[in-house]
């Protein structure tokens, strides 16, 4: 009994503790939501047309490519697809003819096209960026997939949100794994406003295969959700490491072939720690805007709103108005202000009632100790009148009890309990004699 009383009180008091240390998928997904960002690609021209003799400079709109990239370091280091970049690293010249057909009109020609590319990077709060390419492993030619379709772009920055790798090589079938990007259909979607586009989707699934691409390169096949935009996106798994890169969907055939969900692939996160490598990436560079922010949402998460508060705080100073953080600013504030009732403390009552239990029991031994630990059994006293050297046995029942009783014990002494309580009898025993007291 005793054991079992100790072991339901260590399940009580530490089981709790243990729980709180797992984040939920929420946390994990607001942790790493702010260091993936919207990656533009653009190349703007400048034609020359000549109508006739007469000369003119025409700048047609720009071709401009999206897809998504997420900081691996906080000092503006980003990783995304090298095929989000290209139009803009090395522009085809198929795009000189392009552009020189969108600037052509009746009766002119153009006789001189100058491309101006340029890349760079929004973030969640809309602050643009502008940003070169650093290390770039081209796709396949001709095709928009490889297990190497990476490029490194670098931005003059400091304390930015980031992301750390995972270990790819330890995904097994099964696993979770959440992308986050930027999906045209959201970027371009004619009922939502500026704000809302450069916000971060998430979408959810789980690791449905390992395969290989056309290169021999491997590649992790998942099902969560994907479009066009979502390129170069981190694959998170639920700790909030990049276990991988979204690299390219699925598309039916025919000349207007649409996506097909379910089977979209992933450029594992080892890949990505290989093409990291000679660079000047710092993959463990400590992150002011991270410390806050996990501390905000930690505290957040954990009810100690106060606390979250100066946390949250700190974030939005160092990258102002981030739509999550100012999300659960203003939540947290609500619950500063009008906090939620306290849920009943049942793990502490839980706690107070085993250890008085255990007192109530402990002292409940000592007392029943107390009280018999100088009586003896029948048997024991059997042994004792029958030995060479018989105890004194003394009657120790009240006067009426004793009289009226038919009951007496052969050789013994009778002294009522009141003489023994207001004198000291002289019974005549020698003090090495034993004695033994009967009484009811």
């Amino acid at each position: 009994m005793r054991r079992w009383v100790v072991a339901l009180g260590f399940t009580v008091l530490v089981a709790p503790v243990r729980a709180t240390e797992a984040q939920s998928v929420q946390e994990v997904l607001l942790r790493a939501k702010p260091a993936v960002a919207l990656v533009v690609s653009e190349v703007a021209a400048q034609v020359t047309l000549n109508c006739g003799g007469a000369r003119t400079t025409v700048e047609p709109a720009p071709f401009r490519e999206t897809g998504t990239g997420w900081f691996v370091s906080a000092s503006g280091w980003l990783v995304t697809n090298a095929h989000v970049v290209s139009s803009a690293h090395r522009p085809p010249e198929s795009l000189n003819a392009e552009m020189a057909k969108k600037a052509t009109r009746a009766g002119c020609r153009a006789t001189n096209v100058k491309l101006e590319p340029s890349i760079s990077v929004v973030l969640s709060n809309g602050i643009r960026m502008p940003a070169t390419v650093v290390k770039y492993s081209p796709p396949v030619a001709g095709e928009d997939m490889s297990g190497r379709d990476l490029a490194l772009l670098r931005l003059e920055a400091a304390d930015l949100p980031a992301l750390m790798l995972g270990d790819s090589n330890a995904l097994k079938l099964g696993d979770h794994v959440h992308i986050i990007g930027f999906p045209g259909v959201v970027l371009t979607h004619e009922l939502l406003n500026a704000s809302a586009k450069v916000e971060a989707s998430v979408t959810n699934g789980a690791v449905s295969g390992f395969r290989q691409d056309k290169t021999g390169q491997p590649v992790i096949q998942t099902d969560a959700p994907a479009a066009w935009g979502n390129s170069g996106g981190p694959t998170i798994d639920d700790r909030g490491l990049v276990v991988g890169v979204l690299t390219f969907v699925t598309q039916s055939g025919g000349d207007q072939g649409t996506i097909v969900q379910g089977f979209n692939f992933v450029i594992p996160a080892q890949a990505v720690q290989d093409f990291l490598q000679g660079t000047e990436v710092k993959r463990d560079e400590p992150s002011r805007f991270n410390a806050a922010w996990h501390a905000g949402l930690h505290d957040f998460f954990a009810g100690s709103h106060s606390g979250a508060a100066r946390a949250l705080a700190e974030a939005n100073r160092l990258m102002p108005e981030l739509p999550d953080v100012v999300r659960i600013t203003r939540e947290n504030d609500e619950k500063v202000k009008n906090p939620p009732p306290r849920p009943f403390p049942w793990v502490i009552v839980a706690a107070g009632v085993t250890l008085v239990s255990l007192g109530a029991y402990g002292t409940m031994f000592v007392l029943r100790w107390r009280r018999n630990r100088f009586r003896i059994k029948p048997s024991e006293l059997v042994r004792m009148i029958d030995s060479a050297d018989p105890p004194v046995i003394l009657d120790v029942r009240d006067a009426t009890t004793y009289d009226r009783s038919p009951v007496r014990i052969p050789n013994a002494q009778h002294v009522t309990p009141q003489s023994l309580e207001t004198a000291r009898p002289d019974l005549g025993v020698a003090p090495d004699r034993t004695l033994v007291a009967y009484c009811t």
